[in-house]
């Protein structure tokens, strides 16, 4: 019984923080952060900025900023969801990869579905994949880092190589 609760623990650290980030993707799934509402706060900022741009343009440029947003929390939300699949691992493997990208994706699914409830807001596959895109690249951005990366240690580039270079090889 003593046992379960440190490994219990230990677990709940690693997968805390993805946890968090998703409660933080759901809250922006809201009506709160709909099209309708953000604009009241980007619009006035990019006019502010660029005084002279036409009233279609702030509106690309806002839509432009709220696809950003996707990518940007879907990234994030993959590097803390391969940080948690890893457990108490270093680097990077494939299956480490397909796992919280799958659990992205999945997510992301959900999150879309979650939006077609909400009448400010709607469902689009399109934004899906573009979360999605958004998880594998931060898993291209982790590969490249742990194969080329931070070579100031020599652990840290004997683990990445090792660890990049075999899950390379069974594929």
């Amino acid at each position: 019984m003593g046992g379960a609760k440190p490994w219990l623990s230990r677990h709940l650290r690693l997968w805390l923080p993805a946890i968090a980030w998703a409660a933080v993707i759901s809250w922006a799934s809201t009506d709160l952060f709909s099209a309708s509402h953000t604009s009241r706060y980007i619009l006035p900022a990019l006019h502010w900025l660029f005084p002279r741009a036409s009233a279609e343009t702030l509106d690309r440029v806002h839509f432009f900023i709220r696809k950003s947003a996707h990518f940007a929390e879907y990234f994030a939300f993959s590097v803390l969801l391969l940080r948690a699949v890893r457990g108490r691992h270093r680097g990077w493997q494939l299956r480490w990869a397909i796992a919280a990208l799958a659990i992205a994706a999945g997510y992301s699914a959900l999150d879309e579905f979650h939006q077609s409830f909400v009448p400010s807001r709607t469902a689009s596959p399109w934004d899906s994949l573009l979360d999605t895109a958004g998880a594998a690249a931060a898993h291209i951005f982790l590969w490249l880092w742990f194969r080329f990366g931070d070579r100031s240690s020599t652990e840290g580039l004997k683990n990445s190589t090792t660890t990049v270079h075999a899950s390379t090889e069974k594929f």
